[in-house]
């Protein structure tokens, strides 16, 4: 799921407030496979989440780009609702305070205030089904013991009205929610929700205004001790241990040096305000938190004073008024307000420097592993709308793309690996800006900080090249119109733009309009030049700005170990402090804790909880218009629909004519396609020409298996998008980029190979599930041995060895891309997939043809077999980090097991069930879920910043005498069904439905067979889950393990279950 990390990424346009998408900064409640809001490719679907697992693994080359692009416009064929008059509004205790109609987004805003607590509502109504509504409080910490970030977690454990262990998970059961998480940023708490259902939607809204305003983990010091930390303790013979959700979470925050940097750079930028301690808890700290302490948090600050409430969507502007006041009404006014105004740090009167270390492996050489960034804070006050617009500019200009100079002169430097949290922040009070290199030698540090200095003063004093300026503004323009906010609900982008302002009692209104200020940019852009545009913001922001902290992370392959002894010693200092009528006691409290996490709710409990009935389900799937053509002998697919004129088109290519040992330098074939130059362009200049001229071109590879075949698809995917007067452009660059892009700057190559490494090693310590799932993949079918050559531990361990290999073989390196792209590019196996409104699909035929006429009629070589696998055994790869990952996977079709859609209903069900409660909720970890993918017939199991190993294995195997004891009400199993429908239907724009259609038919999967499984999926029953535990106890007696696990915690494993894993070591 979407987790805080200050680690910024200039691959990012920019996050400027007009046209960052969704922020950066945050902790949520629900892990990473959690929300499906997050999780899901939305597929619109095959009833098997056709996000496809191995569709979610696309490559690191692919990321933004596959994903991406999908929201443009919501149609309702809802009538256009009343709005309430200030007669009206009065009558429900609300006073209207502005009103206007925000034309960037066509909706219609109207800022109420409640008149009896002054509570703020931002009202935004329009023709967008995909309703969206959030409460966020101001929660400004004095300490660091994560006191927002677990009650974040902990209102959401029950409330007044829905007095259940967790209603939210109820709701991840059943509903047909698009979003559902919460948030805890440094000095805010947001709780959004979203559907396009009207019914649930307000089921949603109700369950979290009951759960902020009153919950029950105020009165309950199990909730505490769940979510945020607790001693536990078996037996009294036993070592005490912590355990709590949040604690784990950090652990695993607190394990990345991304983070700890990310972390280290905000307290060091303010030290004098609540960004100089940690929101999200520093596990050193979280055990000093008090139950009381807990408790008094609350009562400050959540409280409708303390709030901004905001609604975005078709719903009825006065039903949302009417379910406010029903709650706000029961409340006065506080001084919370007040209380909780977050101070500006005063500015330093000269620079400061901070040298820490970070927790790294072993292995390779250390003392080239440090990391160096800079930083500014850029003011004392928040700027005006254009200066940020500007800067924000600035930022896309210095750092946006692999063309920006400043980005570009510090890779081609060879002083570092890859970026590392570099560009603007201005999602919090007083903006700031980074810009620093990891993987430096720890002589080389000096001239790090000397260059990035240099490059700046030349900025400064030479200004930017006009194509770039161009591109920068066309790039930036395009973002901003198109509103692309990937899988996730507009009105969410819109509202967390807006409370980056409101939230400091700013104008709320100000963020979503951006017209104006671009047009003013422009204006000024055209007369004065950039250079008096942009220099003086380098000048004053940066160069002649004294807040400026230099932070050095040096590398310690002992702290990890050193932090385990020292928390080891506080507790055995803890123990023997304690009696053994004492021991006794925690002994039993531990018990109790765990009983009641493990006991599940009433019957008559659940039902208190709204639902949607089975009535309410669409029987049929969503189709999308799909027209399979030919243009000049390519099949071509067609889809018709409204996307504001902007042409989205994708051009597949077949991987099956590429040799074995090719596959693991496709990701850096992709990287080259549009990262190095032509023979008349350098790749600067074609960088700029795609920015003038697109919305953006990207190249990755897509693999999958195919139900019911033994061949995997493995593909190439251009990706492209343009405004649908620039087609032609758009094609023209795709094949520029195909064809004439020449493999000859051995430089940039090896600077790629850096920044994949650096880039996969930092997946490996924050999403250490995603490269477990991989490798048994790859152990279990070839399509998954094929994705993890690409991105997984096998593609780690490549790009160390070519890393030595590129200075002694370039010729040869360099002849193999070229292999791969004569192997890849024909007209045989083409498909050309675009989607627009008919006219314009019709008026881009003729380049469609023209694009397709330049590539050769068959690609070199002839089809290739793929069969291979990673050897099937149970692995553990040895990471330094205080949490683990652990997995469980088998093939459940191999042990006969025929597909049914009750699988769906049947896995989504043990994740919200027997997962959560025993993984994470007795477990401690982050997040434990399942995954089936129907294409391969792989059913897995994973585990998220988990403190547990084989404890965590041993429940993965007890799945299937779950299922065989699972003894569901009617009303259960129609929850599970509509929250399976819920996944299948995920609420998609014009450009995501015409790209899962694509998917599809690539997958062979027809209409038909959604369709029937759409009907199992609604006919499922008691009988298809006890049945379904067979299919899981083949995982059990089958199944492979792989743990990326501390060495610690894979020595104790090995040590209790002799040599039960191989050990590999990855960093």
């Amino acid at each position: 799921m979407l987790l805080r990390s200050l680690t910024r990424s200039s691959s990012n346009a920019s996050t400027s407030l007009f046209f960052r998408l969704f922020p950066r900064s945050y902790f949520s409640r629900s892990s990473p496979a959690t929300a499906r809001s997050i999780r899901r490719l939305s597929d619109a679907g095959t009833g098997s989440e056709l996000f496809l697992r191995r569709g979610l693994r696309l490559l690191p080359a692919a990321a933004s780009g596959c994903l991406s692009g999908q929201f443009s416009r919501a149609v309702s064929t809802q009538t256009a609702p009343s709005y309430p008059g200030q007669d009206e509004a009065e009558k429900l205790g609300f006073e209207k305070a502005r009103e206007e109609f925000i034309s960037e987004c066509k909706s219609k805003a109207v800022l109420f205030r409640h008149k009896k607590t002054g509570c703020e509502v931002m009202s935004v109504s329009n023709d967008d089904e995909n309703k969206v509504f959030g409460v966020v409080f101001r929660t400004p910490p004095k300490d660091s013991t994560g006191i927002p970030h677990i009650l974040e977690h902990s209102v959401l454990c029950g409330s007044r009205k829905y007095p259940l262990k967790e209603p939210f998970v109820e709701l991840l059961k059943g509903s047909l929610y698009t979003f559902l998480n919460a948030f805890t940023y440094p000095d805010r708490t947001c709780y959004p929700v979203a559907s396009t259902n009207t019914k649930d939607f307000y089921n949603l809204v109700d369950v979290y205004l009951d759960a902020v305003f009153f919950p029950k983990c105020v009165d309950d010091v199990h909730t505490f001790q769940q979510e945020g930390w607790h001693y536990e303790l078996n037996h009294p013979s036993e070592d005490i241990s912590y355990k709590g959700v949040v604690f784990n979470e950090m652990k695993g925050v607190y394990s990345q040096p991304d983070n700890i940097l990310g972390r280290i750079t905000q307290q060091a930028l303010c030290p004098e305000n609540t960004y100089g301690v940690d929101s999200g808890g520093d596990p050193k700290d979280i055990p000093k938190l008090t139950f009381d302490k807990f408790k008094e948090f609350h009562c400050q600050y959540y409280h409708p004073s303390n709030a901004r409430i905001w609604f975005y969507g078709d719903d009825d502007p006065v039903q949302r008024l009417k379910v406010l006041s029903e709650y706000l009404d029961m409340f006065d006014a506080s001084p919370a307000r007040d209380s909780s105004k977050v101070e500006p740090q005063k500015l330093f009167s000269g620079p400061r420097r901070i040298v820490e270390k970070y927790p790294a492996g072993g292995d390779g050489d250390l003392k080239k592993k440090h990391m160096v960034c800079l930083n500014w804070l850029l003011s004392e006050k928040p700027l005006d709308l254009q200066t940020q617009l500007a800067l924000g500019f600035l930022d896309h200009l210095m750092l946006g793309t692999p063309a920006s100079p400043l980005r570009k002169i510090l890779l081609e430097s060879g002083l570092g690996e890859a970026l590392v949290n570099s560009g603007v922040e201005d999602e919090l009070l007083q903006p700031q800006f980074s810009v620093g290199l990891k993987g430096v030698s720890d002589d080389k540090v000096q001239k790090v900080e000397e260059l990035i200095m240099s490059t700046l003063r030349k900025l400064a004093d030479e200004g930017f090249d006009t194509d770039a300026v161009e591109a920068s503004m066309n790039t930036i323009e395009f973002s901003m119109r198109e509103n692309n906010t990937g899988s996730s609900p507009r009105g969410l982008s819109l509202m967390l733009q807006s409370i980056g302002k409101w939230i400091y009692d700013m104008d709320p209104f100000e963020p979503l309009k951006y017209e104006e200020p671009l047009k003013t940019l422009k204006a000024r852009i055209a007369e004065e030049g950039s250079k008096a545009v942009f220099s003086p913001l380098i000048e004053k922001f940066i160069l002649n700005n004294p807040h400026c902290v230099t932070i050095e992370m040096q590398p310690d392959p002992e702290k990890a170990s050193q932090e385990e002894v020292e928390e080891k010693n506080i507790l055995q200092k803890v123990k023997a402090s304690m009696t053994d009528e004492e021991l006794a006691e925690l002994a039993r409290a531990t018990e109790e804790l765990r009983l009641k996490q493990e006991t599940p709710d009433s019957p008559e409990a659940l039902k208190c909880v709204p639902s949607l009935n089975l009535s309410d389900i669409p029987k049929k799937p969503t189709y999308v218009p799909t027209e399979v053509g030919d243009v000049n002998g390519v099949k071509v697919l067609r889809h018709d629909l409204f996307t504001n004129d902007i042409l989205y088109t994708e051009v597949v290519f077949d991987m099956g004519a590429l040799r074995h040992e090719l596959l693991p330098l496709v990701p850096l074939f992709c990287q080259s396609l549009l990262e190095m130059g032509t023979q008349d362009m350098s790749f600067v200049q074609l960088n700029q020409l795609i920015g003038r001229k697109t919305g953006g071109i990207t190249v990755y590879p897509f693999t999958s298996s195919v139900w019911g075949s033994d061949v995997p698809c493995s593909k190439i995917i251009v990706r492209g998008k343009s405004m649908v007067g620039r087609a032609e452009d758009l094609f023209n660059l795709m094949n520029c980029v195909l064809q004439e892009v020449r493999f000859t700057d051995k430089q940039r190559f090896k600077q790629f190979i850096s920044q994949s490494r650096a880039r996969m090693e930092n997946r490996l310590r924050g999403s250490g599930q995603g490269i477990a799932a991989a490798r048994m993949d790859a152990m279990l079918n070839a399509a998954g041995w094929m994705s993890e050559q690409m991105n997984g531990l096998s593609y780690i361990e490549f790009l160390h060895t070519l890393e030595q290999k590129v200075d002694q073989d370039w010729e040869g390196i360099s002849s193999s891309l070229e292999e791969i792209r004569t192997s890849l590019l024909s007209k045989n196996g083409c498909i050309v997939n675009m989607t627009a409104d008919g006219k314009s699909l019709t008026s881009t035929e003729k380049f469609v043809g023209k694009f397709l006429d330049s590539l050769p009629e068959k690609p070199s070589g002839g089809q290739v077999t793929w069969d291979a696998r990673v050897p099937l055994r149970n692995e553990a790869i040895v990471i330094p980090t205080q949490v683990n990952y652990v997995g469980k996977a088998g093939n459940i079709y191999s042990s006969g097991y025929k597909l049914d859609g009750s699988s769906y209903v049947i896995s989504k069900h043990i994740g919200n069930t027997w997962l959560w409660d025993r993984v994470r909720v007795s477990g401690g970890a982050y997040g434990g879920f399942c995954d089936f993918d129907s294409h391969s017939g792989v059913f897995s199991f994973l585990s998220y910043r988990d403190p547990n190993l084989l404890k965590t294995l041993d429940i993965y195997d007890g799945t299937g005498d779950f299922l065989r004891g699972l003894d569901v009400d009617e009303d259960t199993l129609t929850k599970a069904v509509i929250g399976t429908i819920g996944d299948v239907d995920s609420y998609q724009l014009p450009d995501a439905k015409g790209y899962s259609s694509l998917l599809r038919h690539l997958l062979n999967v027809t209409d038909e067979e959604r369709q029937i499984r759409r009907a199992e999926i609604l006919s499922t029953s008691l009988k298809d889950f006890k049945e379904f535990a067979e299919a899981v106890d083949s995982v059990r007696d089958k199944g492979v393990a792989v743990a990326v696990a501390s060495q610690e915690d894979i020595d104790a494993a090995n040590k209790e279950r002799s040599d039960f894993f191989e050990v590999k070591k990855a960093l």
